[in-house]
C-alpha cells in the first residue's frame, strides 16, 4: 500500500513537499514515480527513479524546480516542489512497477505502474 501526504493550497513561487509511505514492501526494490493530474488533462508523469541503478527522470514542466528522493530508513518515497507555478495544480500520485530500467530520457510507461497511492491535492494560487 503507498500513501501519499503534504499536499495543499500553497501560493505560487514557494515550496511544497509531497511524501509517499510504502507500507507492505521495500520501497527501493521497485522503481518508483511521481504522477499529476490536473483537472480536464489526463495523468502525466512527472518524476522517476530507477531500482538498479538510481538513475532519475525528469519531466521538462518540472526540471530544475523538483526533485525526487527516497528515504531507505522511513520506506519513503519524496518529491520536494520548489517555486511552483500554478500549472503544477493536480492531483498528485505516486506509483511503484517491477519494471525497471534506466531513467536517462524517460520513464518506465505509466501503464506499467502497477501499485498506486490514493493521490494528495495540490493547489497553487497565483
Amino acid at each position: 500500500q503507498l500513501v501519499e501526504s503534504g499536499g495543499g493550497l500553497v501560493q505560487s513561487g514557494t515550496s511544497l513537499t509531497l511524501s509517499c509511505v510504502a507500507s507492505e514492501w521495500t520501497l527501493d526494490y521497485y522503481a518508483n514515480g511521481w504522477f499529476r493530474q490536473a483537472p480536464g488533462k489526463e495523468r502525466e508523469q512527472v518524476s522517476c527513479v530507477s531500482a538498479s541503478d538510481g538513475s532519475i527522470y525528469y519531466a521538462a514542466s518540472v526540471k530544475g524546480r523538483f526533485t525526487i528522493s527516497r528515504d531507505i530508513a522511513t520506506n519513503t518515497l519524496y518529491l520536494q516542489m520548489n517555486n511552483v507555478k500554478p500549472e503544477d495544480t493536480g492531483v498528485y500520485y505516486c506509483a511503484d512497477t517491477d519494471y525497471d530500467g534506466r531513467y536517462t530520457g524517460s520513464c518506465t510507461p505509466q501503464i506499467l505502474f502497477t501499485a498506486w497511492g490514493q493521490g494528495t491535492q495540490v493547489t497553487v494560487s497565483s
